[in-house]
């Protein structure tokens, strides 16, 4: 996965970019149907989606669940009307959601209260695209007490809290996002995000590139005022690389994910817990004694690898770099290509961003019972779309659950519909979100207040003082102390005893 730089609260210095290559990358700026049945449920390039049993679904009205959202006229209590949820009375439900988080986010708390008084955001229009969590509304609501008005979509069908986006609804955000969009439901709610009259956003918080692809499509002339995006996702950062390589990208753009705080904490720790959390919640799955296949040792394929291997599983990891392929045996793994192992696995993950990783001729040896998910931010990882044929049937099992059954009875167990797993099945830990949510904040604040020309029309990475700062707000959690470095020590090392403490290209 790709990482940010943050920086600290003093701090000044330019951003730098991230020198990256990619090998024989032709893929073109992901293209997507907009004409789809509303209540089809063919999404294409989602993350995360938070589901059945999490809290998030414990607050459904049952009573409504076949009325399409689009099809209210919901209030609030002041009489605003310029969102599109699913149900508006379920806001003290998300408000406690949310105020549950507050107490796991306080790097974000934090910097609400050091920077309310400054308002530096003030005047900025943020239009994003994420997953509507609780942890988002912790954000969204940080960055309103920083000066900034914010309109709001989800970057995934179904990971959106929906007693949480009525929270946020009631709270008087512009929010358009229900749990189990169709494909048509969500550009409708990016697009109402976007083209609202008397408004136009200045800044864009994205995650996977879909609200930045829709305004290049539909609203060209809108980055004539846009100051900045900020990505977090790997699957976005690509995008945006490749149109910065052919020339197209016309604003600066900050690769939140590529900073250190994200990539070695919210894609390691966060994933290993919350495998185990996805898998147990739809399959009830012993993992003592399983055989497993985790497709990509990056940091997600590692974290979940960590977590199986914990647990007593058999871990296999497949891997296209030889470095990353080398971590993975030297941290006890055996290392093997899909179709060695693909008849004897219980469960195979997708963790490399990649398309077309588990593919049906893949699919069609897998043994009986197997279990088939993905880590990945986009749902092109699994060829989910070849099992859509008339000789397989398909058997809903739970939301999220689905059974895929062959001609001779063999069936396989297939979670989320191949998108997302932890954010689709169950949850995700909330401080480990809060490190990413900071970022996320810092670089808008960078981007938005930035003088004239420090950015050029590339892709950047935040400081690395940054990231530092953002670490240094969660160590009061712990009761951590810092060792300072003397005078003597600082100069022997060459360093600012304030930081940062480490030269771009350090890996942690």
């Amino acid at each position: 996965m790709l990482k940010k730089k943050k920086k600290n609260g003093g701090s000044s210095e330019p951003c730098v970019k991230k020198q990256i290559q990619f090998a024989d990358q032709k893929q073109e700026f992901n293209k997507r149907p907009s004409k789809i049945g509303r209540r089809s449920l063919s999404r294409s390039i989602s993350q995360s989606s938070t589901d059945s049993y999490s809290s998030a679904a414990s607050y459904t009205d049952s009573s409504d669940d076949e009325t399409s959202p689009r099809d209210k006229q919901q209030k609030n209590s002041k009489g605003n009307g310029d969102f599109c949820i699913k149900n508006i009375k379920q806001a003290d439900f998300g408000r406690r959601e949310i105020e549950i988080a507050e107490q796991e986010m306080p790097a974000l708390m934090a910097l609400r209260k050091r920077a309310q008084g400054e308002k530096p955001l003030a005047g900025a229009k943020v239009v994003g695209c994420t997953h509507i969590t609780a942890q988002t509304a912790v954000l969204m609501e940080t960055l309103s007490a920083l000066g900034a008005q914010c309109r709001w979509a989800a970057c995934n069908i179904y990971s959106t809290q929906n007693e949480v986006a009525a929270a946020l609804a009631e709270g008087g955000f512009s929010v358009f996002a229900w749990k189990g969009e169709s494909e048509d439901d969500f550009w409708w709610c990016i697009d109402r995000c976007v083209n609202v009259e008397g408004w136009q956003p200045n800044m864009i918080l994205d995650d996977g590139g879909d609200l930045t692809h829709w305004i290049y499509k539909k609203y060209p002339n809108m980055f004539k005022k846009i100051k900045g995006i900020v990505e977090e996702s790997v699957t976005g950062v690509h995008r945006l690389y490749q149109l910065s390589k052919a020339g197209k990208l016309c604003v600066p753009a900050m690769n939140v994910n590529d900073s250190v705080t994200k990539q070695k904490f919210d894609n390691l720790y966060c994933c290993r817990e919350s495998i185990l959390d996805g898998l147990k919640r739809t399959t009830d799955v012993m993992f003592g004694g399983k055989q497993v296949v985790v497709c990509g040792y990056g940091e997600v394929g590692k974290g979940c690898c960590a977590a199986l291997k914990a647990m007593g599983s058999i871990v296999y990891v497949t891997e296209i770099d030889p470095i990353c392929a080398l971590q993975a045996c030297m941290d006890g793994f055996r290392l093997v290509k899909l179709n060695e192992v693909i008849r004897q696995v219980d469960i195979v993950i997708t963790c490399t961003g990649n398309k077309n990783v588990v593919v049906r001729e893949y699919l069609d040896r897998m043994k009986n019972g197997c279990i088939v998910c993905n880590m990945g931010h986009s749902n092109t990882e699994i060829d989910v779309a070849s099992l859509r044929t008339p000789e397989l049937t398909w058997e809903r099992v739970r939301s999220q659950v689905d059974h895929v059954i062959w001609p001779d009875g063999k069936r396989i167990v297939l979670l989320a519909e191949g998108r997302l797993l932890n954010l689709s099945c169950s949850t995700v830990p909330t401080f480990v979100l809060s490190i990413t949510a900071t970022t996320q904040a810092l670089a808008l604040i960078e981007l938005y207040n930035a003088p004239e020309g420090r950015y050029k029309q590339d892709v950047y990475l935040l400081p690395k003082k940054m990231d530092e700062y953002v670490a240094s707000l969660h160590l009061p959690t712990f009761d951590a102390h810092l060792t300072e470095l003397s005078d003597e020590q600082a100069k022997y090392l060459g360093l600012n005893k304030n930081g940062p403490f480490k030269p771009n290209y350090y890996r942690y």
